[in-house]
């Protein structure tokens, strides 16, 4: 029995019907506490992430044992150089690494995987970050967002005893959401999964496959359409590449990441069993974004990596190199940068050990602090390989090759730009990461409060909710009013030789300061306060640095009583809080003295034509070929380029 005709057409949505999709795919409650929630709720919880948690002896001791092979791996089998040349990862690398079990980090010990910690996973994935980008890409992208994580949450047993045993050793995994005109607006996802028999028929075209283009095993997602018998909607499935009717058109180029294996996947008529379907119909969003939680942990691990490498190099280049009579380490225009690259590094390895750990417990909800962990990572990582460019010179702006060639130091600092420049973008872009955030941070609003501002619900849900935001906000608005930020003996814990107390007392001021003006603007702007984005995204700023500021503080009084360099640990996070506090009250500042109306006036001039006169007195060296690749369904007329790994 052949399937029936896959539809053409893109589904037609509706503004309000898309944010409907995306909010039915998001997890309705908190089963668990939550410290970042908490702190944008004006609660400053630092008992929740006070003491430092810590992992395991055993875990400990399993981590530290692959680290130092890996260590070795990268040492003697790795050349970035070579895979920035080429383009691409060695074969005899990427086996390497299927050897060491690298491919099996996060899966367990029963399935032939290494079962690290979330701790240890994301130590090993800055360590072979930082030896080449691209191989941090591969691993991250097999075992956060491909086949391993979801199965683990969601899959049967039967789909476990499968396939998570070949993720561990032999196969390589992909994920599979992007179309070519659909991105973070899943609703529009035109990749159709046909019920037929005990089978699905996929039809679509998937853009950005990050290691598509050398997978053996793919997590798609498709739309299930309605039927009798059918939930449908979004649905994930895992699918054999190997499988009849795909087609890896094109692998794509970049201006980083090199060697990144991404490409252009169809898949026409492929016949997936119902039983390689990864949880209910209609569950695929779910899936994706509950497997993200953690899954976005892998990026700011790499930013660590990165922060430490610009470190290093920026200290031994200060220190080399002079100007004026002494290393330019010691003119304040450059030693700011080097401050900045420190402290920035220290707090960012602090985020992500704390987040990592919290997820291990799973005693916290981490859903706010992994989204913030990657996007305050992704953001800071970049301005710290921008200040090593600038550092260097037109050292930091020639590549490393050139560098070699005429007998100097091959420091690729341009290339760590180019590299770290699409974590602003992967997995989330900062925009979207943004709004998602924002839209956790005022759930307990919307919990009680939401129907007044919705325009579809009736005078009885409106007076109802009235009724019960009533009851909340007179329990939570006095709270903001006064709290232990102003008692100057409070965290008196953290206050050693260099006093870190006053910065948790700021934290504490802060985030009361921060619920009372998130309240005000839902007050203000109530129904329209979606489309304030400027607004939500300075609120997630602030978010995000009295985030850092908490786990800085944490992390040093970690190393201290564990006599770890205790005393430069609180040196560190002092920097940081200073620098980070600065950056807090430009951002206050902002949210109500800004250019946020003036600029929607000028899109709408740009957009309208009313300045193409400004265009003038340029060439366009662009083609004049389609914005967005045609994306209809059907089979492939171009060469497949698949290239598995054996």
């Amino acid at each position: 029995m052949s399937a029936p005709a896959t539809p053409s057409s893109r589904p037609a949505v509706t503004e309000r019907e898309a944010r409907q999709v995306a909010e039915d795919a998001r997890e309705q409650h908190w089963r668990k506490p939550s410290f970042a929630k908490e702190l944008f709720l004006g609660r400053f919880r630092l008992d929740l992430i006070h003491p430092h948690p810590l992992p395991a002896a055993e875990d400990r001791s399993r981590g530290e044992e692959f680290l130092a092979r890996l260590r070795d791996f990268c040492e003697t089998a790795v050349d970035g150089s070579v895979i920035e040349r080429d383009a691409r990862i060695p074969d005899e690398v990427i086996t390497g690494l299927k050897e060491l079990g690298a491919f099996g980090m996060k899966i367990d010990t029963k399935y032939g995987g290494l079962g690290l910690t979330q701790v240890y996973y994301n130590k090993a994935l800055a360590l072979v970050g930082s030896a080449s980008p691209a191989i941090g890409a591969l691993l991250s992208a097999h075992q956060s967002i491909g086949v391993p994580q979801p199965l683990k949450r969601f899959g049967t047993q039967e789909q476990k005893d499968t396939f998570l045993p070949r993720c561990a050793r032999t196969d390589i995994s992909a994920f599979l959401l992007t179309e070519p005109d659909v991105g973070s607006d899943p609703a529009r996802l035109a990749t159709t999964a046909v019920p037929d028999g005990d089978d699905y028929v996929l039809d679509g075209v998937k853009l950005w496959t990050t290691n598509g283009v050398i997978a053996d095993l793919l997590v798609v997602m498709a739309r299930v359409p309605k039927s009798e018998g059918h939930r449908g909607g979004i649905t994930a499935f895992v699918v054999e590449t190997a499988a009849e009717g795909v087609t890896v058109e094109h692998r794509n180029a970049f201006m980083g990441l090199r060697g990144l294996e991404n490409g252009v996947t169809r898949l026409h008529r492929v016949r997936v069993p119902a039983a390689h379907r990864i949880g209910p119909e209609g569950a695929g969003l779910k899936i994706a974004l509950t497997t993200l939680n953690t899954g976005r942990l892998s990026l700011p691990a790499m930013c660590v990596g990165a922060g430490k490498w610009c470190l290093k190099t920026a200290r031994e280049w200060s220190a080399a190199r002079e100007q004026w009579g002494k290393p330019v380490a010691f003119h304040e225009a450059v030693g700011s940068k080097i401050s900045f690259i420190a402290a920035t590094t220290f707090a960012l390895e602090a985020v992500l050990d704390l987040s990592s750990q919290m997820a291990d417990e799973d005693r916290n909800d981490i859903r706010i602090e992994a989204a913030l962990a990657k996007l305050y990572g992704s953001e800071m990582a970049w301005l710290m390989a921008d200040e090593l460019v600038q550092i260097r010179g037109g050292r930091g702006f020639e590549t490393a090759a050139s560098l070699a060639a005429r007998g100097e130091r091959a420091v690729p600092a341009e290339q760590i730009l180019r590299d770290l420049r699409i974590n602003r973008i992967f997995e989330g872009s900062t925009e979207i990461m943004h709004l998602l955030i924002a839209r956790e941070a005022v759930d307990a609003h919307l919990s009680v409060a939401g129907d007044l501002i919705d325009p579809d619900k009736s005078l009885q849900d409106k007076a109802k909710a009235g009724a019960q935001a009533g009851v909340f906000y007179a329990k939570w608005l006095p709270r903001l009013v006064a709290g232990p930020g102003q008692l100057p003996g409070s965290y008196g814990q953290f206050k050693r030789e260099v006093d870190l107390s006053g910065h948790l007392r700021y934290v504490e001021r802060a985030a009361r300061r921060l619920a009372r003006s998130t309240f005000y603007a839902m007050s203000r702007w109530q129904g329209r306060m979606e489309t304030k984005q400027g607004f939500l995204g300075r609120i997630v700023d602030i978010g995000a640095e009295l985030f850092a500021m908490s786990a800085a503080c944490v992390r040093a009084e970690l190393l201290r009583s564990r006599d770890d360099h205790g005393r430069e640990a609180y040196q560190l996070a002092d920097a940081f809080c200073r620098q980070s506090r600065v950056r807090v009250e430009e951002l206050f500042g902002r949210l109500w003295t800004n250019t946020d109306d003036l600029d929607r006036k000028v899109v709408k001039g740009v957009l309208s034509g009313t300045y193409t006169w400004l265009e003038h007195g340029i060439v366009d060296p662009s083609d004049d070929g389609p914005w967005i690749a045609d994306a209809t369904p059907g089979p492939s007329t171009k060469e497949n380029v698949h290239r598995p790994i054996k």
